[in-house]
């Protein structure tokens, strides 16, 4: 993992990001812009690397995620963090991690591995063009490359953050583009109605005339994406400080 530390104080309170690209492609280093600019407002930051398709294969992703959560709180002192301040941060399959994260507790048999005294559950997660019902339609995904992955026939509804939702999770923010072809804007919404329902809180935010990087190539993606990290500070700011 890279960890970017703010420049003075602290413990501070962490966000961890998970990076996307299909659980195939992707690395941490995806973070850097984002990360300096979320420690100038005094969060610990960090990026982490899981285990990707053809290495590894789901649950492998998830498995490796909840371990970085572990190790950060077992690690607490040496990073100057808050271990009771931890959120998770993710864009497309980095979204669906994070938001397993968020949804799923030690009954779903993820934890395995190191620190297993710490907990891996997280008080606050920003889920960006999410998926979060495989049992739904994509119609424009590589099926088979799914398969691949891990997302077969007998665990896409355990594999999905929308079974887990239980009265006890943290807080959710829900980022999606209305426009979005690679995972439909219904994930988030799906996501969202699921966590209402239990009385938790949790914002959508529908950014118009947006694709799955939450842009529009004529510019006219509303919130703009400089909004939108004012959206994730004002989230953090409620739920994290």
């Amino acid at each position: 993992m890279d960890v970017y530390f703010p420049e003075a104080g602290g413990p501070w309170p962490v966000l961890a990001y998970v990076h996307g690209g299909s659980w195939m492609y992707g690395d941490k280093s995806e973070a850097i812009m984002f990360a300096h600019q979320m420690t100038i407002h005094g969060y610990l930051v960090v990026s982490i690397n899981y285990r990707l398709y053809p290495a590894g294969k789901f649950p492998n992703m998830i498995e490796d995620v909840k371990c970085a959560i572990r190790s950060l709180r077992a690690h607490a002192g040496e990073y100057h963090l808050d271990p009771n301040r931890i959120a998770a941060i993710g864009p497309s399959a980095g979204g669906h991690l994070v938001a397993l994260l968020g949804t799923s507790d030690q009954g779903a048999g993820w934890d395995v591995g190191e620190y297993l005294e710490q907990s891996s559950r997280v008080q606050a997660v920003v889920a960006m063009a999410a998926v979060t019902d495989l049992t739904q339609n994509f119609p424009n995904a590589d099926i088979e490359a799914m398969r691949g992955v891990g997302f077969g026939e007998d665990n896409l509804v355990p594999a999905s953050p929308v079974t887990h939702v239980t009265a006890d999770d943290p807080p959710f923010l829900l980022i999606h583009g209305d426009q979005d072809t690679v995972v439909p804007y219904e994930q988030s919404q799906l996501l969202y109605d699921r966590l209402l329902q239990m009385n938790l809180p949790v914002q959508l935010i529908t950014v118009k005339n947006a694709g799955h990087t939450l842009t529009a190539s004529d510019g006219s993606a509303t919130p703009t994406l400089g909004e939108i990290n004012q959206i994730i500070l004002d989230f953090l700011e409620q739920y994290l400080k």
